[in-house]
């Protein structure tokens, strides 16, 4: 509780940048929000309150707001790399995608050695159609996540894209220690050794409750949302990952991915 207090105190003192950096720390996202604001008054020219504004909007899930906060902490310091990458989570997950794999890769231009790590511009540039491109990254990731059939799926996802399903196949990334459900699952899925209804199944038979459990359909729901697109089946592909997104909404990065693929289906 110690950080909504230092708020409280910094902001009477008269210190609404160190309140609005407390608030965040906190959590308090709304509350940031609002004091960022107020050190933005005090300070027009300080780069750091549309920042804290910017990520407090995307905790928010209010993307757009968050990349106009973003915006104008760029425009006040242009070498603040966090900040591009910030506003590359905000347009991914606004379905601005040729607009977040540039974000993207200006942050990785001012911090090149993250580049193992950006698993997210891989996603970036499956949306935006630059399927080799995320080929390489997600090889690239694997050099720091080799246990991650995620990273296998996607890698997957663009190869066949790249390539054909079949070539994808053979190239599909090994995994052996992923133990969330129902990774093993979409594994072999993208392998050929199993069939979309053998991922549902897991997910459903899967010992767990509350939220694990919702975000076991979740993954189920979106994995096999994604591998019937590969396949070339666009209703199922909508059916599947318009489940995941509308009826298991988690908390993790992966949701806002399938509600930005959401608005890549026709009307």
């Amino acid at each position: 509780m110690l950080a909504p207090v230092l708020a409280v105190v910094l902001l009477a003192a008269g210190e609404p940048l160190p309140a609005a950096r407390a608030a965040l720390a906190a959590g308090k996202y709304a509350e940031a929000v609002d004091l960022a604001g107020k050190a933005a008054k005090a300070d027009p020219k300080d780069p750091v309150p549309p920042f804290i504004a910017g990520t407090a909007h995307l905790q928010l899930r209010q993307h757009a707001e968050a990349a106009k906060a973003l915006t104008a902490a760029l425009a006040l310091d242009p070498k603040l790399a966090v900040a591009y990458d910030r506003r590359g989570d905000a347009n991914l997950k606004s379905g601005k995608f040729k607009e977040a794999v540039a974000d993207f890769d200006k942050y990785l231009e001012l911090r090149p050695k993250d580049a193992p790590e950006h698993w997210r511009r891989g996603i970036a540039l499956y949306y935006a159609g630059k399927y080799a491109d995320g080929v390489k990254q997600f090889e690239l990731h694997r050099t720091v996540n080799p246990e991650d059939v995620e990273n296998s799926a996607w890698h997957f996802l663009c190869n066949a894209r790249a390539t054909t399903p079949e070539k994808a196949r053979k190239g599909l990334i090994p995994v052996g220690k992923d133990a969330r459900v129902p990774m093993k699952e979409v594994l072999k899925l993208f392998a050929g050794e199993l069939k979309p209804a053998d991922v549902l199944a897991a997910a459903e038979a899967a010992k767990l409750d509350g939220e694990e459990k919702a975000a076991a359909r979740f993954y189920a729901h979106l994995y096999v949302g994604l591998y019937h697109e590969a396949a070339g089946d666009a209703a199922k592909a909508k059916e599947h990952i318009t489940t995941a997104a509308e009826k298991y909404k988690i908390g993790h990065y992966m949701w806002d991915v399938a509600a930005a693929h959401l608005k890549t289906f026709p009307k």
